[in-house]
């Protein structure tokens, strides 16, 4: 089995530390880190990650104008994409879904089971 790479895009450097170290630990998938949108897409493109953990709220691109970006670009359009946002009510969950991310994460989420609902939303499955 490989292991799975996943991308944190996230502006606030505690939350992609802490993504990290509990995608890492909990999973033991490879975590790559980027600090804004623009910095996302180019990781995307360079790492091809198996997901993109992609928060909502930055400065200069926010998260939705990245995913739109993202969708845009024949090399990024079939990675998955995961929302991690203190935006999180039911006409946001809806918004998110129409537009084709897989899953809402409310922040501050719980670090041990990151992992966990980051393999459910992709029906992945992982060893702990």
């Amino acid at each position: 089995m490989n292991k799975k790479r996943i991308l944190v895009v996230d502006n606030e450097q505690y939350i992609q530390e802490v993504a990290k170290i509990c995608l890492e630990t909990v999973a033991g998938w490879e975590v790559i880190t980027a600090s804004s949108g623009k910095e996302g897409i180019v990781q995307a493109e360079t790492h091809q990650p198996d997901a993109i953990l992609l928060d909502v709220m930055m400065p200069d691109m926010d998260g939705i104008t990245a995913f739109e970006h993202l969708q845009a670009n024949p090399a990024t359009k079939e990675i998955p994409v995961i929302l991690l946002t203190a935006k999180i009510q039911a006409t946001d969950r809806r918004r998110y879904a129409q537009l084709g991310m897989k899953k809402a994460i409310a922040k501050p989420f719980q670090p041990l089971e990151l992992a966990g609902q980051v393999a459910s939303a992709l029906g992945w499955t992982f060893e702990n």
